[in-house]
């Protein structure tokens, strides 16, 4: 009960009109709580810095405003309300200057700490773009690494699709609140990310689509991620948002180059020329992000126990993970020359899916190298 009402003072607080996440932040500094917050005297938020208008919303603020998101939440086993303090709460997006302080979550909240690549693009898609954004995505689940976007049409639904066709994980930030689908079309692709991972928003209950929350969902996504690919977007494009804000929070931008001629080319050609990393093959993406996610990865492991620690001291070589039986028919197919993956497609009889993500864990581990255009070497034996 203690923590029911401890999150009712958290989600009150949020409720309140005219706090942003800056504010909320700022109120915790000075108040350590969101109960102390809202119990304080008119003077002591005064002398907190807050304007007039702000105190009088706070003082005036009812626990009762909580109810319709603790309704929610204990509706079902797969809503979730995690603040800032839960360990819950993606790393990533702690490390923001404007991190939300709560959010809301439908589906899998343990996905969210998760390896994440952000696909965005234009909700009008080429042919080209749209098959971009579900390849790309597909190849990348496969691999293991979570996608993520924002629901809307064209290039983030597809990309949801993408990965859910790969069996992946794929994770939706919303711009309404959590109880809403938007655009109503995506209701049954939302059934299928809640299935398969997770829909979050910022949001309170109830909040409507409104045009000024779309672009600040945005830097939730990139937040989240380890680096944001922008598969097709106009010059004048929420996408570049998402960019811009993958940019400043120090994350990987990358951009899809299409045609000249092409208007929804052009945003990938601006980025290009500002520093974004020009993909032509979702393997770029992974060649780019292998050590990131290699850091991921050794950050997830347990710590080892005293007789591991003495056993590694003790020994000079380091001992390779270990190689199952079709991570080893790879090895042997391969030679130290370049080998495409159709060619080990071909030679092996394995998935695209099932090799594309036995080559990552392969590289990760020291066995293979790629060596750009879709190509792989071997460095060295088991």
């Amino acid at each position: 009960m203690k923590e029911e009402q401890n999150l009712a003072d958290w989600i009150a607080l949020w409720r309140v009109k005219g706090i942003g996440c800056v504010q909320y932040k700022k109120l915790l500094n000075a108040f350590q709580t969101p109960e102390h917050t809202l119990n304080a005297s008119h003077q002591q938020l005064k002398q907190a810095g807050l304007k007039e208008a702000l105190i009088e919303n706070i003082t005036a603020q009812e626990i009762s405003s909580a109810e319709p998101d603790i309704q929610w939440l204990q509706s079902s086993e797969k809503h979730h309300i995690i603040t800032i303090e839960d360990p819950r709460y993606p790393q990533r997006l702690k490390e923001i200057s404007v991190s939300p302080p709560l959010l809301y979550v439908h589906g899998n909240a343990d996905l969210l700490n998760d390896p994440q690549l952000a696909i965005v693009g234009s909700r009008n898609p080429t042919q080209g773009g749209q098959n971009n954004s579900y390849e790309f995505a597909k190849h990348l689940a496969a691999t293991g690494i979570s996608i993520t976007s924002g629901l809307a049409l064209g290039i983030d639904g597809l990309a949801h699709k993408g990965a859910l066709d790969a069996n992946g994980i794929t994770i939706a930030v919303i711009a309404t609140g959590i109880d809403r689908v938007y655009p109503a079309r995506h209701r049954a692709l939302a059934h299928r990310i809640v299935e398969k991972g997770a829909i979050v928003s910022e949001l309170p209950i109830g909040i409507s689509p409104l045009a000024k929350n779309f672009p600040r969902r945005n830097r939730i996504i990139s937040g989240m991620s380890i680096g944001t690919l922008v598969v097709e977007a106009a010059l004048r494009s929420g996408s570049l948002i998402s960019a811009r804000y993958a940019s400043e929070q120090g994350r990987e931008v990358f951009a899809i180059p299409g045609s000249i001629h092409n208007p929804l080319a052009r945003g990938c050609h601006q980025l290009i020329r500002q520093g974004a990393k020009l993909i032509e093959t979702a393997d770029h993406i992974l060649e780019e992000l292998a050590p990131q996610l290699e850091l991921t990865l050794k950050e997830k492991k347990q710590p080892p126990s005293n007789d591991d620690k003495n056993t590694a001291e003790n020994s000079n070589p380091t001992p390779s993970a270990p190689v199952d039986a079709d991570q080893r028919l790879i090895l042997e197919t391969m030679g130290y020359d370049p080998i495409s993956i159709d060619q080990l497609v071909i030679q092996t009889g394995l998935t695209p899916e099932a090799l594309s993500s036995m080559l990552l864990l392969l590289e990760l581990n020291g066995f293979i190298a790629a060596s750009g255009r879709g190509s792989y070497t071997k460095i060295k034996e088991t």
